[in-house]
């Protein structure tokens, strides 16, 4: 039986992981502090502190066909690295589109440049520090997924679920204007966290190896927006309106409080556009496809209404915000 050790399997993806593995018949152990949920069901479960000394003793005495680290913090992954890359035959990183120099250059692939190792507060520059060591620790054992942006069931981010959550929540309350940034010249880009967690599992198991940028199709945001309306069934006013009268009223790029998902600079328009060759031939390889992006959608929904449309947000503008700054256009 293939053996695999999950470092965290308590949290969203790393739970999915462990849920994919476990259906293609593995034995799964998920190593986690066990804070930010519980492991699925037929998963073992170790219980450690990452940052303690003796962290991985419980699991550093056996061969693993599987470990995936979904770590940023470069202690977490260079001290699993030296308790375990001796005993594992493959390892998979979920690393970041968030590694790369530049999100300037439409259709850039894994071979764009990365940014420095030098800022370890940095998202992307940490990610970067644990790619480095990682390939230095196994060579050509190592898979390392470069994610995009991750949407579906369970996302706590709340940035891809925002603009279905939205207009499912105007279309209730009687299909009342929607306020959105200008579409024109900027992209979407996402994937099914199921889609993901079955890819890493399928591909960790035959042994894939190198970076492959996994995210889905790069579709225009206009599309993406009406999509979600539609998978709402929402049927009122879509209001797009300027960056600068957006920034100027104190809304914010991406994600956060007060702020619209998915908008961007215009000058990092293409973070949304990354190259996905690899990954396609990678899924055609291992016979698998990317979900259409309704049906993420429907299920993203799904997930929103079960958690309450009306509940406060990490990401995205509240109502009450966004029908104050529509009133102000009147």
């Amino acid at each position: 039986m293939t053996s695999v050790l999950v470092l965290g399997g308590t949290a969203w993806l790393g739970a999915q992981v462990s849920t994919a593995w476990l259906a293609r018949g593995a034995q799964v152990t998920c190593l986690a502090r066990g804070t930010s949920g519980e492991t699925p069901q037929g998963a073992q479960f170790v219980r450690a502190d990452r940052t303690a000394p003796g962290a991985y003793d419980a699991v550093a005495g056996q061969d693993w066909d599987e470990v995936i680290e979904v770590s940023w913090a470069p202690p977490l992954v260079t001290g699993a690295l030296e308790a375990l890359a001796s005993r594992a035959r493959h390892w998979t990183l979920v690393s970041t589109i968030s590694v790369y120099a530049s999100n300037s250059e439409p259709g850039a692939g894994e071979d764009a440049a990365l940014l420095p190792a030098e800022d370890m507060e940095d998202y992307g520059q940490a990610k970067v520090a644990a790619e480095v060591a990682s390939r230095q620790a196994l060579g050509d054992r190592l898979l390392v997924a470069r994610a995009g942006l991750i949407g579906g069931l369970g996302d706590r981010s709340d940035r891809f679920g925002y603009w279905v959550s939205r207009f499912a929540l105007a279309h209730q309350l009687g299909d009342g204007p929607v306020l959105t940034p200008p579409a024109a010249g900027r992209w979407g880009q996402v994937i099914d966290v199921n889609d993901l967690a079955t890819w890493l599992a399928a591909a960790g198991e035959a042994g894939q190896h190198g970076p492959v940028n996994a995210t889905g199709d790069s579709l225009p945001l206009q599309t993406v927006l009406q999509l979600a309306a539609q998978v709402a069934g929402y049927r009122g006013d879509i209001v797009s309106v300027s960056d600068d009268w957006l920034l100027e009223h104190g809304v914010g790029y991406w994600a956060g409080p007060r702020s619209l998902p998915l908008w961007v600079p215009l000058t990092d328009a293409a973070v949304a556009q990354r190259d996905t060759a690899a990954l396609q031939a990678s899924l055609t390889a291992l016979g698998l496809t990317l979900s259409p992006l309704a049906a993420t959608l429907e299920r993203t929904l799904d997930d929103e209404r079960s958690r309450d449309l009306h509940r406060a947000r990490r990401s995205g503008l509240a109502r009450d915000e966004e029908l104050e700054l529509l009133a102000q256009l009147r």
